[in-house]
């Protein structure tokens, strides 16, 4: 194993297993992602919302296990494009960290959009404030990261814990409010792939996309690994577990939800389950149920958006300061804090970046919402691109760096499964029609999400290009490990 030695480290032994695990899980946001990014999928598979959700929850599992495999021997706050650097080679790795810089640095900005927009649509539906105060509630959700992150990931991390418990306790008890409520219409045909929709599997993958982008998060404890307790114990079970109890999570609440609902009903375009309660359906369900207790939903989902947000810069900061470190970004990114130990001019960078494009997307597009589907459906083509990836790495990097431990389940039937049930979600994601399954585009302004990535793929690859011809040493770097064994 290489190891880079002189280079800026991060603080040692920071965080142990618990923290690291809400890492993944606050970056998944499991409240907002239930009451918004799932929610988006109901149209599509309708009563089979739940056999999404576990397709989705399968094929993340395969490649959190090709992450953990992969952690074992590569830990680093370089995280995911580090695996596939060392899987499939350096040129592969940059452009996987240059896909991961659009992505993970918009996911913060993401959430302060749908935090101000939880704020000031219940604010505006109640006590009839103007609807433009999502702004200033977003920027305020940007400043209370910005301090969190900038202070350390000891205060972060321990932040999140207890963010992500409130939100998952709040919504389980949702969740098991709808079952009791629900009697005798629990059924099971929930699992089935044409339950309340006209094209079965045609309509459940397209659906896959949304549940998928819920999931994103789960692999956010790889770049604290420099950081972590025993990292390559801690981070592969960070990994796996965030994956397998979050995912867990999203199939009792959904399951819940529908049953509840009616399955026949959820994909009704006029009276379906996204038209309940305004297109706020979760608080609709929580006030049907709980009465005024709704106030307590809308709570957790707007805690879920800081939560979220706070892991996403964490992760999005770690890897900039990683590649900065190695000169593929500028110099500055890699300086650390004297005091609290963190990269705090890419904490500034994040926190800036992150607080304007969510404002200034929010009054381009028109609105919020709208500019939320925009900006989830660029970090989904760009994140399940990189599983897919991560899964080929898993099998290359085994193959050829540790033949003897080479495992035919765990190093290629595992990430094999994986690539297979992500390609058609992937496929779906540009709006591609394939199998006769009648899969539609997506509409504006997600459609705009494909034009977006490739214009910055294409500009990595020039940048890629002069790398090469101006500083070929700096590319060799990309595989190395920063982590004293």
């Amino acid at each position: 194993m290489s190891t880079a030695a002189g280079a800026p480290q991060l603080q040692r032994n920071a965080v142990g297993l618990v923290p690291v695990l809400f890492q993944s899980i606050t970056h998944m946001a499991p409240a907002a992602a239930v009451a918004f990014s799932i929610t988006v999928g109901v149209p599509y598979a309708g009563g089979s919302i739940p056999l999404a959700v576990l397709l989705a929850l399968v094929a993340c599992l395969m490649v959190a296990t090709s992450i953990g495999q992969l952690g074992r021997h590569l830990p680093s706050a370089g995280g995911l494009y580090l695996y596939v650097a060392r899987g499939i080679g350096s040129t592969v790795g940059f452009l996987v960290a240059w896909a991961f810089m659009m992505a993970e640095p918009i996911v913060a900005p993401l959430l302060y959009l749908i935090f101000g927009n939880v704020l000031s649509a219940n604010l505006n539906t109640h006590l009839g404030t103007p609807t433009w105060l999502w702004a200033p509630f977003a920027v305020l959700a940007g400043l209370i990261v910005w301090f969190l992150t900038y202070r350390g990931v000891r205060i972060s991390t321990r932040t999140g814990v207890g963010l992500g418990l409130f939100e998952i306790l709040v919504f389980l008890a949702l969740a098991l409010t709808l079952v009791v409520a629900a009697g005798g219409g629990n059924t099971l045909s929930v699992f089935a792939a044409s339950t309340g929709n006209a094209k079965g599997l045609g309509s459940v993958f397209p659906a896959m996309i949304f549940a998928i982008l819920a999931f994103i998060g789960f692999e956010a404890a790889a770049p604290l690994a420099e950081e972590a307790s025993e990292p390559r114990k801690t981070v592969p079970r960070a990994v796996f577990l965030s994956c397998l109890l979050i995912g867990l999570f999203y199939l009792f609440c959904y399951y819940a939800a529908t049953v509840y609902f009616g399955p026949a009903r959820m994909a009704d375009p006029k009276a379906g389950f996204l038209t309940l309660n305004g297109g706020d359906p979760w608080t609709g369900l929580a006030n049907k149920v709980w009465g005024a207790g709704f106030i307590v939903v809308i709570l957790a989902v707007a805690n879920s958006a800081i939560a979220n947000a706070n892991a996403g810069a964490n992760a999005a900061t770690r890897v900039g300061f990683s590649l900065a470190r190695i000169g593929l970004l500028p110099r500055a990114l890699a300086s650390i804090h004297p005091t609290h130990q963190t990269p705090y001019v890419a904490v500034h960078v994040q926190a800036i970046g992150g607080i304007v494009l969510a404002v200034v997307l929010g009054f381009t597009v028109g609105g919020p919402i709208s500019a939320f589907a925009l900006l989830a459906t660029v970090a989904t083509i760009i994140i399940v691109s990189i599983y897919i990836l991560i899964n080929i790495s898993n099998i290359a990097y085994y193959w050829r760096e540790q033949r003897g431990e080479f495992n035919v389940f765990f190093n290629l039937l595992v990430p094999l499964v994986g690539v297979l049930i992500f390609l058609p979600a992937l496929l779906a994601a540009f709006g591609i029609d394939f199998a006769g399954l009648g899969i539609t585009p997506l509409a504006p302004p997600a459609n705009a999400a494909p034009w977006i990535i490739g214009a910055w793929m294409l500009i990595g690859i020039a940048v890629l290009v002069y790398l090469r011809q101006t500083a070929p040493e700096r590319m060799t770097k990309i595989g190395a490990v920063f982590l004293q064994s």
